[in-house]
Order: C-alpha cells, then sequence, then structure tokens
C-alpha cells in the first residue's frame, strides 16, 4: 500500500487526569461519597518540519492547534543543543531563529499557558555533500594591523550572499569594515573581511559564522557553527623601497629598523611585486629551490629568517650571498634579501600580519588580490564591492 505523507505533525497529549478525595459529607462538591474530577487541559501542536528525512535548512515552525497560548517551547537536537526561537504576539506559533540542520533528530515540547503539554519529534535528511571552511588568523592569536579576517571553503559557495549574512563581525571598537569575495590562489572559494583603514592597536576581533543549517549551493550544506578570535598587536607598517634598496620598520611612525636589502631583478620575472602585502607566516629556516616557482633550476638553498609576503614565493629573508648588493642594487630572484644580522633583526621584531608596503619602479607589477592578502591594493569602495551582499 503506498504511504501517504502527513503535510505536519499533529500531536496530541493532556496532562494526567487529578483526582481529589473528599469526605462525601453533607454539602461536599462530588456530593455523598462522591470524588471531584476535573479534566486536563487539553493541548495540540502542529510542527513543521516533519516526518524522518525532513528538508533541512529552514526554521522549525509550532503552531498552537489546541490550546490557549503558548507559554514555552523547546526544540532540542540529540546532542542536547537548543534552537532559540520566540512566541508570536499571539501566542499561537513559535519560529526558531536558526535553521534546521540536515541529518539531525529533534524533539519538540510545547506548553502553554493553562499547564497543558504536547511532545513532537522529527528528523532532517542526510545532506549529500557537507561543506567546511579554514579559518586565518588562528584562534586567539595577536597579528598586525594588516591581518585581515580570511575563510576558505573546502567546496565552491555558490549561494553567496546566503552565506555571507550567517558570518557576523564583531569589534571592540566598532571597526568599519566589509566582506569580500574571491578565487583563493589554491583555486577555493574564499571571502575576507578587510576594515576600511589598517586596525587600531589592541582591537579584540570575534567572528561568528553562524552557518549550521546553511546551503552553499552545490558545494554542499553547513552543518556546523564557527566562531574565533583574535587581537591586534603593535601598530607597525614596514616600509620596502625598491628603488633606493632600503628596508624601514616603523612602530607607531617611528623608525625602530632601517637595513639595506636587494630585491628582484628588475626587467623580468625575477622582479618583485609592489603595493601593500600583508606578512602571512613567519616560517625560519625552510628550503627554497627555483623550480617551484617556475624559474627553473636557478636555486636550491636553505634560507633563514623567512618571512613569506605572497603565495607565489615571495619572501624577506637572509640572503648573504648577494652581501655586494645590499644598499645598491635588486639582483635577487624575487625576495627581498638583507645580511643575516639584519634579517634576524626584522625577523624578531616583526607580526604576521604587519603591512609591508613595497614601492619603486623595479617591480613587474602589482601583487594580485588572491595572491596572499592582496585586499590592501584596492580602494574602499573598490573592494565594498566585492562583498555578495551589495
Amino acid at each position: 500500500m503506498k504511504r501517504i505523507p502527513v503535510p505536519a505533525l499533529l500531536v496530541t497529549a493532556a496532562l494526567a487526569l487529578g483526582l481529589c478525595a473528599c469526605s462525601g459529607g453533607p454539602g461536599g462538591a462530588g456530593g455523598p461519597g462522591g470524588d471531584d474530577k476535573q479534566a486536563a487541559p487539553k493541548t495540540r501542536i502542529v510542527v513543521n518540519p516533519t516526518g524522518d528525512r525532513a528538508r533541512a535548512g529552514e526554521p522549525v515552525t509550532v503552531t498552537l492547534a489546541e490550546g490557549e497560548r503558548l507559554a514555552e517551547v523547546s526544540v532540542t537536537d540529540s546532542k542536547g543543543a537548543r534552537l532559540d526561537g520566540k512566541v508570536a504576539a499571539d501566542g499561537k506559533s513559535w519560529t526558531s531563529s536558526r535553521k534546521a540542520t540536515p541529518g539531525t533528530a529533534y524533539a519538540v515540547e510545547a506548553r502553554d499557558t493553562a499547564g497543558g503539554s504536547a511532545k513532537a519529534a522529527f528528523s532532517t535528511a542526510a545532506p549529500e555533500k557537507v561543506n567546511k571552511l579554514t579559518l586565518a588568523p588562528g584562534k586567539n592569536t595577536t597579528v598586525g594591523i594588516a591581518q585581515p579576517l580570511s575563510i576558505v571553503f573546502d567546496h565552491p559557495v555558490k549561494n553567496k550572499a546566503e552565506v555571507e549574512k550567517h558570518l557576523k563581525v564583531t569589534t571592540s571598537n566598532n571597526t568599519e569594515g566589509s566582506w569580500g569575495w574571491m578565487q583563493d590562489w589554491s583555486g577555493k572559494d574564499r571571502v575576507d573581511w578587510r576594515p576600511k583603514e589598517y586596525w587600531k592597536a589592541g582591537t579584540k576581533v570575534t567572528l561568528d559564522a553562524d552557518l549550521s543549517g546553511t546551503d552553499s549551493g552545490t558545494g554542499g550544506w553547513f552543518v556546523r557553527d564557527y566562531t574565533t578570535t583574535f587581537s591586534i598587536g603593535r601598530n607597525q607598517v614596514v616600509k620596502v623601497d625598491l628603488d633606493n634598496h632600503r628596508l624601514t620598520l616603523l612602530r607607531d611612525g617611528q623608525t625602530v629598523k632601517s637595513v639595506p636589502m636587494s630585491a628582484g631583478t628588475p626587467g623580468g620575472e625575477k622582479a618583485s611585486w609592489r603595493g601593500k602585502t600583508v606578512l602571512m607566516s613567519k616560517e625560519g629556516t625552510i628550503n627554497m629551490r627555483s623550480e617551484t616557482v617556475g624559474l627553473g633550476d636557478a636555486y636550491d638553498k636553505m634560507v633563514d629568517y623567512s618571512m613569506r609576503l605572497t603565495w607565489s614565493g615571495m619572501y624577506a629573508h637572509a640572503a648573504p650571498w648577494n652581501a655586494a648588493y645590499f644598499g645598491n642594487a635588486n639582483k635577487s630572484s624575487g625576495c627581498i634579501g638583507m645580511s643575516d644580522a639584519n634579517a634576524r633583526s626584522v625577523y624578531d621584531l616583526v607580526q604576521v600580519g604587519d603591512p609591508f608596503e613595497i614601492t619603486g619602479s623595479d617591480a613587474k607589477g602589482t601583487q594580485a588580490l588572491n595572491n596572499g592578502y592582496g585586499e590592501w591594493n584596492l580602494s574602499w569602495s573598490e573592494w565594498q564591492a566585492k562583498s555578495a551582499l551589495r
């Protein structure tokens, strides 16, 4: 026999009958030898979604079919997490503020103002595909004034506007900022939150990505929320002058360190990028091989005090083999090289997230948006235009 789906789950629950014994004397409410019986209040609710393979991604609604007014509604998943919601002004319905998550069982309990109660249960269908994400910077870290909040998704995000609605950034000083979408250097979808101007030192930042129950599109569903917090450290800017072959570290506008350097050889692929970039990581001693950045077999070296500036392989680092050119010529394979002593000093002073402002004509162009953190090379209006909600 074909099963006919029920459009909504209808549950009736009644309180147990209250029994009251009395003496049965004259004037007794129950009469001689009688019992008082008071009917329990009747409560019925209609719940959507319903069934054992309900569609996720919609709020849960509980409607009072019989009873006075809803007093309390509880919708809890199998792990004990509760969906918050609100009773309507007329007391006849309740709607969750969050969406039902795929592959989740929910228990519903409602109580009305007369003391009646009703229960229900439903489960959402498991997702065919789950989307996840990676957050930067790391949780509880301290970073420089140019560090954006960056999210890279495991799978494509077609519903960008819907996803962006669920990404909430709060700061300790009401910093103005905006999300901007791009394709990451890895080829994955990415969205960054950049302030209008560099962060103020000491700012506390929190991201609440309330994505559970959100459909990203062809990339699948999100089945959990994410959160991260970080702080902004010292107000530092590193200025790299390609034409005068000098790197200068400023703190609160004052020079802390200024050293001679040699950047990429101009006139070809070995030239350095110009623009405002962001220190992505301090990687210490690493192996650098030219074939990994498309420069054949020109070099294969262990390099000390390596500070990554782009995904394409531009670093600031120690380059003692290039000592003859420090301060007077750009003769590297694209990186910003210094003496061992100067590189060590700069390495110790800089923070991940510090801006490196690279200027000069000896460059092959401006760093691309997704080649590391290139968003500071866009005007504020250009950056805002990359939000899916504008």
